[in-house]
């Protein structure tokens, strides 16, 4: 993922209004992010309960997105809709967001299931499990980076496109 910087992340959001996208509270250590290590960008709002947000590369530049946490969890434990982490190291909530545009000012939604503190790149980055044994560990983690990417972007355009 491309460095972003305060205003190019600000100016991205898509689904959300001006006061909150003044309002949104960066991630610890910004300053410090490996974005070369990064698919998409996701941290939880430190300032307020179950908001959340996401910047996904796109082909027009960056695309945010704000998301909502449901209140209830997961009866069992869920596999993340994005990274399909098969480990299952971190929890994994539901979220939603807002469709952009029209759609969006009528109250629809879309919604995914994603690792709740957004570590999706760095379990994309493990070596493969020992289902994957007798494959190019480097070409699986490779495929499972392309297709993380995939599912974000794929995402991020049905909140934009409402499809």
């Amino acid at each position: 993922m491309l460095a972003l910087d305060v205003s190019s992340i600000r100016a991205s959001f898509i689904n959300a209004t001006r006061k909150e996208v003044t309002d949104l509270t960066l991630p610890p250590g910004f300053s410090d992010f490996d974005w070369d290590r990064l698919d998409y960008l996701g941290w939880r709002d430190s300032k307020a309960a179950r908001r959340a947000y996401i910047v996904v590369p796109g082909a027009d530049g960056p695309i945010g997105i704000m998301l909502r946490q449901a209140e209830a969890s997961p009866r069992t434990r869920a596999q993340c809709s994005w990274c399909h982490d098969v480990e299952l190291p971190n929890p994994v909530a539901f979220y939603s967001a807002r469709r952009a545009g029209p759609d969006g000012r009528r109250g629809d939604t879309i919604g995914t299931l994603v690792c709740a503190e957004f570590e999706c790149s760095a379990n994309v980055r493990r070596r493969p499990s020992m289902a994957s044994m007798g494959f190019d560990p480097d070409a699986v983690r490779e495929s499972r980076i392309a297709e993380l990417r995939e599912r974000a972007a794929s995402f991020a355009f049905a909140v934009q496109h409402g499809t």
